[in-house]
């Protein structure tokens, strides 16, 4: 090619020369719609970072909302109509007055466990329900408790979803206190317990104190327990967390452990290896008495334990851990039940309407082995309970009983202070009621 141009006239190499020149110019031209330069900073784009897009959207068009936040926002808001639970009333009843068919119905309360429950709805309570534009049921609402509502809804498949709304519980520790004046029960409701309170305070206390006659007037009580709140109402109490008891000048205290035991300050259990009285009864209607007066024969015989009156049917419990060793009936014991605890104890249970254990069965303390009657050579329902300590009777009431096992060492060092600081409040509010009199 070199060769050839050599070989043209002079002038043509000048043209062709001069046409190769304006070529190299226009390429280095810049272009009339290039905007960048090495000095505009402001639309300079870095490596890695992440800028928007900006889009133009006409008149008619819309952007798809992807905020999963804002669009539960904008989830349909159901128009309630609530339906309350009569005498009488069961969901086929109810879900006619609502204006929802027998087979809504089937398919609502067969979808899982939860549904299942509206089933065991009780007068008083109310079922609400949601329409949707078609007249199907959109949604149902049952508020289980304070804390918790079913809600039933249906979901684009025509099936039922269920989910449950939990409210959080705000626990706050109160406190509590009073002196008997006449009998712990009016006196305590005098101090704002509630029943459930007043019978879990006995239970407590129950391995020293005989609240059936060991009550005097002038004895203190104190306790702190758990009240619960949501959203700021309050709800109901719960746990006592720590308690003591003045019984005839004697202090008893108990303070509550995270294995949800009860502890005396220096880590003993309140529960003892027996219960003082294996039933709840309304009076004693004998006591242990070696030259007792037989009521029905007349003749002076030993009555070597206690005569519980309470009902018959009220429920009979083990005094303590052990084994049935007898269980049976006979002329003059009628329904009765032997158990042994160890090799030292026996306690017998006398004139039971039923028995509900058999012989060689092993029996927790606190477990129901009976109910009480007027089986066998009595005059009325009450239980005979005796206690024997190696092959001898002794009094129920009086008998020193055994302890049980204490916090271990590990336990104890966390529980010490925990316990120091309730009863140092426990001593407080006892201390400000005085100065209050």
């Amino acid at each position: 090619m070199v060769h050839v141009v050599n070989t043209l006239p002079k002038k043509h190499k000048m043209l062709i020369l001069g046409l190769v020149s304006a070529i190299v110019a226009l390429a280095f031209l810049p272009s009339e719609k290039a905007t960048a330069s090495k000095d505009n900073s402001e639309n300079t784009l870095e490596i890695g970072k992440r800028y928007e897009l900006q889009i133009k959207v006409g008149e008619n068009e819309k952007l798809t909302d992807l905020n999963s936040e804002q669009a539960a926002q904008k989830l349909p808001e159901y128009d309630f109509v609530d339906h309350l639970v009569k005498n009488g009333d069961n969901l086929a009843i109810i879900f006619k007055r609502a204006g929802f068919s027998a087979q809504t119905l089937y398919k609502l309360v067969n979808t899982n466990a939860e549904t299942r429950k509206l089933t065991k709805i009780h007068p008083g309570e109310t079922l609400s329900f949601a329409t949707a534009e078609d007249g199907s049921l959109a949604q149902l609402r049952y508020v289980i408790s304070k804390t918790d509502t079913l809600f039933v809804t249906l979901n684009d498949e025509g099936q039922y979803d269920t989910s449950i709304d939990s409210k959080e519980i705000e626990t706050l520790s109160k406190t509590a206190r009073g002196e008997i004046s006449s009998s712990f029960w009016t006196s305590a409701i005098a101090a704002g317990l509630s029943e459930r309170q007043i019978m879990n305070f006995a239970d407590i206390f129950g391995w020293d104190v005989d609240f059936a006659n060991d009550i005097r007037k002038g004895d203190e009580f104190g306790l702190i327990y758990e009240s619960h709140f949501v959203d700021g109402e309050f709800i109901g109490t719960g746990k006592i967390i720590a308690a003591e008891f003045i019984n005839q000048g004697e202090r008893y205290t108990a303070i509550r452990h995270t294995d949800g035991n009860f502890y005396t300050p220096e880590g003993r259990s309140m529960k003892k290896a027996f219960l003082r009285a294996p039933v709840n009864f309304k009076y004693i209607s004998s006591s242990f008495n070696p030259r007792r007066l037989h009521p029905v024969t007349g003749q002076v015989k030993a009555h070597r334990g206690i005569d519980y009156a309470a009902r018959t049917g009220t429920p009979v419990v083990s005094s303590g851990n052990g084994k049935v060793i007898k269980a049976g009936y006979s002329k003059y014991n009628g329904n009765y039940v032997f158990i042994s605890h160890g090799t030292q104890y026996v306690t017998k249970y006398l004139h039971l309407n039923k028995r509900l254990v058999r012989t060689g069965q092993k029996i927790k303390q606190g477990e129901k082995i009976g109910t009480v009657g007027s089986t066998g050579r009595v005059t009325g329902a009450h239980l005979h309970y005796e206690f024997l300590v190696n092959g001898v009777h002794r009094n129920p009431k009086t008998v020193k009983l055994p302890k049980s096992e204490p916090l271990p060492r590990s336990e104890l060092a966390k529980f010490k202070p925990i316990a120091d600081n309730f009863i140092a409040q426990l001593e407080r509010n006892r201390e400000l009621q005085l100065a209050l009199k």
